[in-house]
């Protein structure tokens, strides 16, 4: 269909002021918030003990999640690309249940899985903390950014198909060095896609987080969590908007990383 001059300024036009109410002018409000007492006042306010001590939490989660995330997203889209065995669809439906799943619902089940009254709360006796420690925190993480991998991969492993693979055991490579030297390097841009995807939603969980976590200052708190803690808890407006520049400042980079990485990937095909 053939859109007329007139018609396709209108929708740009509707698209950007939809952009610019919805992203930009938020955005720009908490940038302006952040910088009024100037960039020192910034620099103090996200090199406190709590806030350092969130970011570092924030990053040994990421840290944890995705090596999990992608050992287990790409045996999950081999199963699924190239495996054919029962229960199959469920594992499909299994593997996109995040997405359908409030995080506070998945906060939730882990609350009643791990928790002191939960199926698994016997661990605490033995001294194993997993709900409102950081193993309930990696867990709510692993759990809300386990389709990112699997859905970037598989694609990819449908496209390629296994030809290459097929030969490569004809050969008398074994089924390690076929996967090393054959399908990861076929899968490398959708698996460092799914790496960046991951990273950006890890960074940024709030809801499945909160659930599992004390909240504590310099304990158990995320940079989301602080940001929410100094909004809410200590009305300390300024404080938040620090952390959520910083917060940005993180998710900028990976969006960067994520756009180079799509036109590295276009160039590659």
């Amino acid at each position: 269909m053939k859109l007329g001059f007139w018609t396709r300024i209108s929708l740009r036009t509707v698209a950007l002021a939809y952009i610019f109410v919805l992203l930009v002018v938020p955005l720009g409000i908490i940038l302006m918030r952040t910088f009024e007492h100037g960039i020192g006042a910034f620099f103090d306010s996200i090199s406190t003990p709590a806030a350092i001590s969130a970011f570092n939490l924030t990053m040994q989660i990421v840290a944890i999640t995705v090596p999990v995330n992608v050992i287990f997203g790409v045996i999950v889209a081999l199963a699924l690309v190239r495996g054919r065995f029962p229960g199959r669809n469920l594992l499909q439906g299994v593997v996109d249940l995040p997405m359908a799943t409030s995080p506070v619902v998945v906060g939730v089940s882990l609350i009643l899985l791990w928790g002191a009254h939960g199926w698994f709360g016997g661990l605490d006796s033995h001294g194993l903390k997993i709900i409102f420690n950081l193993p309930g925190m990696v867990i709510a993480t692993i759990f809300v950014t386990l389709p990112f991998v699997v859905r970037e991969v598989e694609p990819v492993l449908h496209e390629i198909g296994d030809d290459q693979e097929q030969a490569a055991a004809t050969l008398g490579a074994s089924g390690w060095q076929t996967f090393w030297r054959i399908t990861l390097p076929a899968i490398r841009w959708g698996l460092t896609y799914g790496i960046v995807l991951t990273v950006a939603r890890a960074l940024g969980e709030f809801g499945a987080v909160i659930m599992v976590s004390t909240g504590l200052p310099g304990k158990s708190q995320t940079l989301t969590l602080l940001v929410n803690g100094r909004y809410v808890n200590d009305h300390n407006t300024f404080g938040a908007y620090c952390a959520a520049t910083l917060l940005m400042g993180i998710a900028l980079v990976v969006l960067l990383l994520m756009t180079l990485l799509e036109r590295k990937r276009g160039t590659a095909k």
